[in-house]
């Protein structure tokens, strides 16, 4: 089903709703079929060289990517234009890989037509068939396309945690598992899974490297044909060498007892990485009707990751109160823990530079410390890139006081700047306000809003009479802050460590300090006493104080 808003094409597919970019066809074609070239070449490194130069969760996200745009503009389906490497050994049960849900809502649904129901970790490794005949490991396959895949045999060999021969029920048998990474508490939320199964992909292919093949361990998740009941499986499991089956198999209720493990193992020391969790029911159909796609009996959900892809929609360009020029990157939505991210900030415009991002570029997204967005690199440039001329960098400290058309930006953020808590507190004047305010009252000055009555704010189109009367008020009581908050907003480069010490100070007093008189302050060396007392004595800045002067705020 598709839908068209603001400009975008919406691909609705049940729960999600992807965005499908507006291309004209010859530049979707271009798109894509970089793309595709590029995830070729990634899957060939993985699969050939055993080499991994993304991240699993790069690669998983930019295949999804691909998926999406081939569905958007009706290309050559995704498994053509990335095949798998099937192999050509015929997996005695074929894998079912796993549906997944998106959120809890889903699973219930899911749940509620299922009983005996257990929840497992989602290992994230590479996945195997095991196959015991005559109480030997004859075979092990990789999971391939489901149906074949290659021969691992001689590299699970050497694997120790892999038992070599099976007595009694598994003497004959076929399993399905995990081989990963093993790890000593590694806890999911703090650490991420740090490539694991690229690192165990690497040493299959390898072959000769037995020291990082002595470093993985099994996680078997499928016993096909095995015993009628789940703890049956278990016990035997255990008793044949397989341990961690039985300690991270646990039964389940409800939807709630499955959200709660899940919590659980994503901060709990574990010794395998894990990319979400598992939900099986131990009522299984026989192992000859096992066919990829089909295991309507178990189903995943995934974590949310730590960092995402996202394309850079637009550059952009902003003016701070000093005058740094910083940029911005708009991006297609993505989600990232319970934020949705639009925008990044980029930093400097020498930063960008470095980066080199552009429009179309694909970047990794995650969130630093209290939760802002950052870019962790860039993981796919775009075939047609061009990138916006940043504006001139003639801006800086003490420039803008007065609006104009070229200083809009930087008269914006020190209107924004001097409205804020720590300034003059004007409580519910952000950055939209001042810019609805300045367009209907065309400021003249940082100040001249104090000018405003009590009329005029109630008059401003997008301001109701009652926030007018509001903004009225919160204007009024700025002329009761003390004489060093007036100075502060007007931006003097005086260090936090002084302002106290200024604090009883007026206007005149300051003007008539000179550079040593400055250095008495805490905080105040030689270069910072020198900018002071050229920042004091800048015309502009000389206006603005006569004209709160006349205003009768207070130390003017």
């Amino acid at each position: 089903m598709w839908r068209w808003i603001s400009g975008m094409m919406l691909l609705w597919c049940g729960y999600s709703v992807a965005v499908c970019p507006v291309w004209p066809p010859a530049k979707a074609d271009k798109e894509i079929a970089t793309l595709s070239a590029q995830l070729k070449r990634w899957n060939d490194a993985y699969w050939q060289q055993g080499s991994s130069p993304v991240s699993d969760d790069v690669y998983d996200q930019l295949t999804a990517r691909l998926k999406q745009w081939q569905r958007c503009f009706g290309s050559e389906p995704a498994d053509v234009a990335i095949p798998v490497l099937a192999g050509n050994i015929q997996h005695p049960v074929s894998h079912t890989g796993v549906q997944k849900v998106m959120h809890k809502t889903a699973l219930r649904q899911w749940m509620q037509a299922r009983s005996d129901l257990w929840v497992q970790p989602k290992v994230d490794g590479v996945a195997v068939t095991l196959v015991y005949r005559n109480g030997v490991l004859t075979q092990a396959i990789s999971r391939g396309d489901g149906n074949k895949g290659e021969d691992w045999t001689e590299q699970v060999h050497a694997i120790p945690s892999v038992p070599g021969h099976q007595q009694g029920a598994l003497a004959n048998s076929v399993l399905q598992g995990e081989l990963f990474l093993l790890s000593d508490n590694h806890i999911q939320k703090q650490m991420g899974g740090m490539n694991a199964r690229a690192k165990v992909a690497g040493a299959l292919m390898r072959k000769t490297d037995k020291l990082q093949l002595s470093r993985i361990g099994v996680f078997i998740w499928a016993w096909p044909d095995g015993p009628a009941t789940m703890p049956r499986r278990l016990a035997a499991l255990t008793e044949a060498g397989f341990p961690l089956t039985a300690r991270y198999t646990l039964p389940v209720r409800s939807v709630d007892d499955v959200e709660k493990q899940r919590a659980q193992w994503l901060t709990s020391p574990l010794p395998f990485a894990t990319d979400g969790i598992v939900v099986r029911s131990a009522n299984e159909p026989p192992g000859e009707r096992w066919l990829p796609g089909e295991g309507h009996w178990v189903v995943a959900w995934k974590y949310a990751p730590v960092s995402q892809v996202a394309e850079v929609r637009d550059i952009r360009f902003t003016v701070g109160r000093t005058g740094k020029i910083s940029v911005i990157a708009a991006l297609e939505p993505v989600q990232l823990d319970d934020k949705r991210v639009q925008r990044v900030n980029l930093g400097s415009v020498a930063r960008w530079q470095a980066l080199d991002i552009a429009p179309g570029d694909q970047i990794l997204v995650s969130l630093a410390g209290q939760g802002i967005p950052r870019v962790d690199k860039v993981v796919w440039r775009g075939p047609l890139r061009q990138k916006p001329n940043p504006p001139p960098s003639n801006y800086h400290s003490l420039t803008c006081f007065y609006a104009s058309p070229e200083c809009m930006e930087q008269f914006i953020a020190r209107l924004t700047w001097l409205s804020s808590k720590r300034v003059l507190d004007i409580e519910g004047v952000g950055e939209s306000a001042w810019r609805t305010l300045y367009q209907t009252h065309h400021f003249d000055h940082i100040f001249s809003w104090l000018s405003l009555t009590q009329a005029q704010l109630q008059a401003t189109p997008g301001f109701s009479a009652a926030r007018g009367l509001a903004v009225w008020h919160r204007f009024n009581l700025t002329r009761e802050w003390p004489f060093i908050r007036w100075v502060t907003a007007m931006g003097i480069p005086l260090p936090q460590a002084s302002l106290k010490a200024a604090t009883g100070m007026s206007w005149q007093e300051m003007s008539q300090r000179n550079t040593t008189d400055w250095r008495t302050l805490p905080g105040t060396g030689e270069e910072k006493a020198r900018q002071i007392v050229n920042w004091l004595h800048q015309p502009d800045v000389a206006a603005l104080a006569k004209w709160l002067a006349e205003q009768h705020i207070n130390g003017f």
